[in-house]
């Protein structure tokens, strides 16, 4: 619950002259949902018409989203192999701040793009 606030949080006082454009290559750090287990890998955001496609390389494996949003924040549906989940992220600066989860889930993971 905590980190919905957060996001909630960043989203509200993300200001339009320190947010960029979500597109471009990142660092991910972040912590999974439940046990807080640690990772990091890459995120790729590309424009594709009036959507963004993610793509995430965690541990060898790939998560593929569709976003929608803009300079300030960005919902974003992903799937890898047979899990399907549902991120929200907030511009912070160049980088980007949010929270996920696996379909059905019932605890929150944080992540944070690092502009690279």
């Amino acid at each position: 619950m905590r980190m919905a606030f957060l996001v909630a949080g960043l989203l509200a006082v993300a200001s339009p002259t320190l947010a960029a454009d979500p597109v471009g290559s990142y660092r991910v750090e972040g912590r999974n949902p439940g046990d807080g287990d640690a990772y990091s890998g890459t995120v790729q955001v590309s424009r594709t018409g009036g959507t963004y496609r993610v793509v995430w390389l965690v541990a060898g494996q790939q998560f593929v989203g569709t976003g929608i949003g803009d300079a300030e924040f960005m919902a974003i549906s992903y799937t890898s192999g047979g899990s399907t989940g549902l991120a929200l992220f907030g511009a912070r600066g160049g980088n980007w701040d949010g929270a996920w989860t696996y379909a059905g889930g019932r605890a929150l993971g944080g992540e944070r793009w690092i502009r690279q």
